[in-house]
């Protein structure tokens, strides 16, 4: 939008109706489908596409060693997320697919199966309604470069890429345990995951190729393989450990699995930071936007501000500085409003810190269409908030501000002359940490995807934590 032909007036509710559907993410995502596909009529290939609604469902590769674990967490995801599970054999076994009986056709007769005919099986397979409509995990496919490159041309891209791995011997005797159910295809194992009905125990069967020799020539080979895959694959993928518990490994892989990359798509910030006072939301707050040009938005300054410029709503605020009241929520509501109505607000974002201070607050400011689209708690001891704060010095000579433990006065001169301002009292801090405290769990029932912050550490380590929060999408949630 270009600022200076304007003025133009956006309302909020536009920014509000485009997060909410997604919208920039949906025209890059079409735009990258139109890019893979090459369409001949690109206009009905986006109506197609929108009708598909599938932007967000599972499109999952997980790969790793034999024995490494692979097919049970990429069946429990499926089962979590539920998605198709695909691997070579269950695609071998599709009675309704010519491609499926040639590759049967070429198994009996013990001759290797070429990519080109694996690519076009899983093509085929990925092409169909419950792929398309409940997205789709594929188990230890791509195993070479080769194949991961004949996916991509034909257009298949996975959107997570999750490889496990463990120590060679480890997997080696977890190999020599395998056990497999030819009725459900369900994978068991002597020592680590025996099932408990007497009826399964009995038709389970030792798989093939599972003898310390073969597990090894297939270790070999799979190492030969990997790092390619790794090159292919280089921002979407995440290793896991695969030798620790099978719970663990899954919900790390159902962490990663839920969560969406870094998009190019137009983003504006509308970021709210709450936390206890003197909890750093002022300086977060200044950081964010000097690095990322949002507005700096302080209800607090925005009183003075307006107190100072003898404004109508200033000269309303007035009485309440004089009497030392807390100024009505309709004011405030209605300085905060007219600030981020403003263009540059509306056109690069804010950063709001506070307010709101409870729900009633928070539930009006939502009425007025100002809804944040990430919200941080900066979570600080009281212990620590009380030595911050209580601890704070002025000078009255040169109005710099000292602190007793982290930045004492340089001189025995300037140290005799400071002095406290009571509201940094022990006393005063205590009561306004019990009055965020009351309100701060409704604020935290009204905003969803709440991102909570440890902010008793160094100020920039902090700031490196809310920067992650804001540059990546939120996590997809399972409905």
């Amino acid at each position: 939008m270009d600022a200076t032909s304007g003025p133009h007036h956006i309302p909020p509710a536009i920014a509000l109706y485009a997060d909410q559907y997604h919208v920039f993410e949906l025209m890059q995502s079409m735009l990258e489908a139109i890019l893979i596909h090459r369409p001949e009529d690109p206009i009905q290939f986006m109506i197609n596409h929108l009708k598909q609604d599938n932007d967000h469902v599972p499109r999952i590769f997980i790969l790793g060693p034999p024995a490494s674990g692979k097919t049970t967490i990429a069946m429990w995801l499926c089962k979590h997320l539920n998605a198709c599970f695909i691997n070579l054999a269950n695609l071998s076994r599709n009675e309704f697919s010519f491609l499926a009986m040639e590759v049967a056709e070429i198994q009996k007769r013990n001759q290797e199966i070429p990519n080109e005919l694996w690519a076009k099986l899983i093509q085929e397979r990925l092409s169909s309604d419950d792929c398309i409509k409940r997205g789709w995990i594929v188990d230890g496919f791509p195993e070479t470069r080769e194949q991961a490159i004949l996916l991509q041309i034909i257009g298949i891209f996975p959107r997570h890429v999750v490889i496990l791995h463990a120590p060679d011997t480890v997997l080696i005797e977890r190999n020599l345990g395998k056990r497999i159910d030819p009725y459900s295809g369900e994978v068991y194992h002597t020592t680590f995951d025996w099932p408990a009905e007497p009826e399964i125990q009995e038709r389970l069967v030792m798989a093939e190729g599972i003898s310390e020799e073969e597990t090894s020539r297939k270790l070999l080979e799979y190492h030969r393989n990997i790092s390619r895959i790794y090159q292919t694959y280089p921002k979407v993928l995440k290793a896991i450990s695969s030798d620790q518990p099978c719970v663990d490994v899954f919900y790390q892989a159902l962490t990663y699995v839920q969560s969406q990359h870094r998009s190019n798509a137009p983003f504006t910030p509308r970021i709210l930071l709450c936390g206890p006072p003197g909890s750093g939301k002022s300086l977060q707050a200044a950081l964010l936007a000097q690095k990322y040009g949002i507005v700096n938005v302080c209800c607090g300054e925005l009183l003075k501000e307006a107190v100072a410029d003898q404004s109508r709503l200033g000269q309303l605020i007035e009485p309440f500085f004089d009497n030392k009241w807390p100024v009505s929520d309709d004011i405030v509501i209605k300085l905060l409003s007219d600030r981020l109505n403003k263009l540059d607000c509306v056109t690069y974002g804010w950063v709001l810190h506070g307010f709101p201070r409870d729900l009633d607050q928070a539930e009006h400011m939502e009425s007025l269409g100002f809804v944040p689209n990430r919200v941080f708690f900066l979570n600080v001891p009281s212990d620590s908030i009380t030595e911050r704060l209580s601890q704070r010095m002025l000078d009255p000579v040169t109005g710099e501000r000292y602190h007793t433990m982290y930045r004492p006065a340089p001189t025995m001169e300037i140290q005799a002359r400071l002095l406290q301002n009571p509201k940094d009292s022990e006393e005063r801090v205590k009561f306004k940490l019990d009055v965020y405290y009351r309100n701060s769990s409704d604020l935290e029932e009204f905003y969803d995807d709440i991102i909570y912050v440890n902010g008793d550490q160094d100020p920039y380590t902090v700031f490196e934590h809310i920067e992650s929060g804001i540059i990546m999408p939120l996590p997809v949630r399972n409905p």
